[in-house]
């Protein structure tokens, strides 16, 4: 949106409808260590690698019949804010700690007011469909105490 690129090309995944013959498919086993790697705070896209390269799941919705965080919102492990709009907070808070030792830095200016509109229009999206509060509203001070808990 903020760049000259015209889209998204790369690899895809190859469909199955049932996982491989040489992965782990204990479905509790699976919820059960998911939800520990949940409470030791790893989110949900690192549940997933984690569950991939340690414990052999290629993919969990094959196994289980969900996804990573319908299994967590089921079992109240689910975190309060998406982790899409997480991980922009946390690099919004990086680049105004860069920006406030060098505050001549245009450019990343720039990226800071791409960034935090891109917050900002997930937020909104999130309110529409139920996943934040309609009160969420996106700050740098409520960023701040959001992601030092």
């Amino acid at each position: 949106m903020h760049t000259r690129s015209k889209g998204q090309s790369g690899s895809k995944k190859p469909y199955r409808a049932q996982p491989p013959a040489w992965s782990n498919t204990n479905k509790e086993e699976i919820e059960k260590t998911m939800l520990q790697l949940a409470a030791q705070g790893k989110s949900t896209s690192e549940i997933g690698m984690v569950m991939r390269d340690r414990y052999g799941v290629p993919d969990i919705s094959l196994v289980t019949g969900k996804k990573v965080l319908a299994t967590l919102k089921e079992n109240n492990a689910a975190p309060k804010v998406p982790e899409d709009i997480h991980n922009l907070i946390v690099k919004v808070l990086e680049l105004k700690k860069h920006l406030d030792r060098n505050p001549k830095d245009v450019h990343n200016k720039r990226s800071l007011t791409n960034m935090e509109s891109k917050i900002r229009r997930l937020e909104k999206y999130y309110r529409r469909e139920g996943v934040l509060p309609m009160d969420w509203k996106y700050s740098i001070e409520r960023a701040e105490m959001l992601i030092s808990r």
